[in-house]
């Protein structure tokens, strides 16, 4: 491998010729080779509308000419397209607030620009970085990423599967099938009842995810080093805010106080929270699923869902629910960075939270995990769910729950005499009943009417 000398205030180093990073992402690259996990490249994309924004504001305010501008929103571009990738390695076991990180980004934008210009006009420091901080600029990043990825990918992954919840209600309604409680009969439930449970908890979350958002849009560049904004010009802060609005098309704020936005990450532990709202309903409905498909002649197998891939390596013909199996695992992993998140937030030491890479990875990570498998769930699962109506009516007309529609007629302790009974006797509710004197045949024929107990509405 070739190699070039690069420079900076610690001294020289040798850096790979035919990467743009510079010396203090090759020192950190070489001082934390700590596990494979990497700065996430959400947050590398954050960090270049980040930079490009702080490059328009600087100009815009009269401390930075237009060419270097021009300069630096062209690196940005390009980082943007995935033309500089393999140039961001550093681990996220690095420093607590992301300097290394930071400078990663100044180094790559600085080189390849005095590149692409033929000449040195930028600096990682006094251009790249002008008016800035890592202490600013990585809690900063943090925000644009998140909020970013949880608009363009999360949530529509959640609209995606609420869309085919909704569709399968109007498809089965009118289907009426056992309800159960503590994994014991209930009453009767309509199927279409049953899913739009399903449905409404999604676009419930989605409305705790976007409230979540709004906090979220508050940024902490113009902060600089511990919030007091040193050595950025007046109105920086406004003005950055303004240029990220205008390059993501999304909403960001200078954040009212930057004392609070550079050490504590509450808006982050706050979204991170519906998240794993979200992961604790997606653990529901995919257990229902696979409950309620589990079979398929030994289970409830009161619905089919697609057969994928073969589910044993030594039991032929065995199917196995693996798309709800992944999207648990998803929603475990979700619930365990939840931990990580809180734990990362408390770290805020006095001026400055210094654990904010694992922090971001984490939460990343939930969103990363939780919007492919929505969408896997969706097309590859529930698509596909179908119902059972023999079986459905089959273990409605076997539940001794039926029963509950008798207590304005014979009274709730008559019920369950006539239940326990049945039970006892393996004989129908009806025999029962009539056997203990409480109704004639004839009347409970015509009180008992099991279909009707589930009152149909659209949720």
């Amino acid at each position: 491998m070739e190699y070039r000398t690069e420079h900076d205030s610690m001294g020289k180093i040798r850096v790979p010729a035919d990467r743009y990073w510079g010396a203090q992402t090759e020192r950190s690259y070489e001082n934390f080779r700590i596990g494979t996990e990497k700065i996430p490249p959400e947050m590398i994309a954050a960090f270049s509308y980040l930079k490009e924004a702080a490059a328009i504001a600087n100009f815009r305010l009269g401390v930075l000419d237009e060419r270097r501008m021009g300069l630096i929103r062209t690196v940005c571009a390009e980082i943007r397209e995935g033309k500089l990738d393999g140039n961001f390695p550093l681990a996220v076991w690095q420093t607590g607030s992301g300097t290394q990180s930071n400078m990663n980004v100044n180094e790559v934008i600085a080189n390849r620009g005095n590149e692409i210009a033929g000449e040195k006009l930028l600096h990682p420091n006094d251009t790249c970085n002008m008016s800035q901080s890592s202490n600013d600029t990585f809690p900063t990043a943090m925000h644009i990423a998140a909020v970013m990825e949880i608009r363009r990918h999360l949530l529509p992954s959640i609209g995606l599967l609420a869309g085919t919840f909704e569709m399968l209600e109007e498809k089965y309604r009118g289907i009426v099938k056992s309800g159960r409680t503590h994994l014991q009969d209930a009453v009767p439930i309509s199927f279409s009842q049953e899913i739009s449970g399903w449905r409404s908890s999604l676009l419930r979350d989605r409305d705790l995810i976007e409230a979540a958002l709004t906090p979220l849009s508050d940024l902490a560049l113009g902060g600089t080093a511990v919030g007091t904004g040193l050595n950025a010009p007046e109105g920086f802060d406004r003005e950055a805010a303004k240029a990220v609005s205008e390059l993501t098309g999304m909403e960001f704020r200078a954040a009212d106080n930057k004392f609070h936005a550079l050490t504590s990450k509450s808006e982050l532990v706050n979204a991170h929270g519906s998240l794993k709202a979200l992961a604790a309903d997606l653990m529901k409905i995919a257990n229902d699923v696979r409950w309620l498909a589990s079979g398929p002649r030994c289970g409830l197998g009161e619905i089919s869902i697609p057969a994928n891939e073969p589910g044993s390596s030594i039991m032929p013909g065995k199917v196995n629910p693996t798309q709800c199996e992944s999207a648990t695992m998803v929603a475990v992993q979700v619930m365990a960075n939840d931990t990580a998140v809180g734990i990362a937030a408390s770290q805020g030491n006095f001026e400055l939270n210094v654990f904010m890479p694992v922090l971001i990875y984490n939460f990343l990570q939930s969103v990363r995990l939780l919007s492919d498998s929505l969408r896997s769930f969706n097309d590859h699962c529930c698509v596909g769910i179908v119902p059972n109506r023999e079986k459905m009516r089959e273990n409605l007309h076997r539940s001794l729950m039926l029963v509950t529609c008798l207590n304005p007629y014979i009274g709730y302790e008559n019920a369950a005499k006539t239940a326990k009974k049945a039970f006892a006797e393996n004989i129908s509710l009806k025999e029962a009943c009539v056997a203990r004197g409480f109704l004639t045949p004839e009347r409970f024929d015509e009180v008992f009417r099991p279909e009707e107990m589930a009152r149909e509405q659209k949720a």
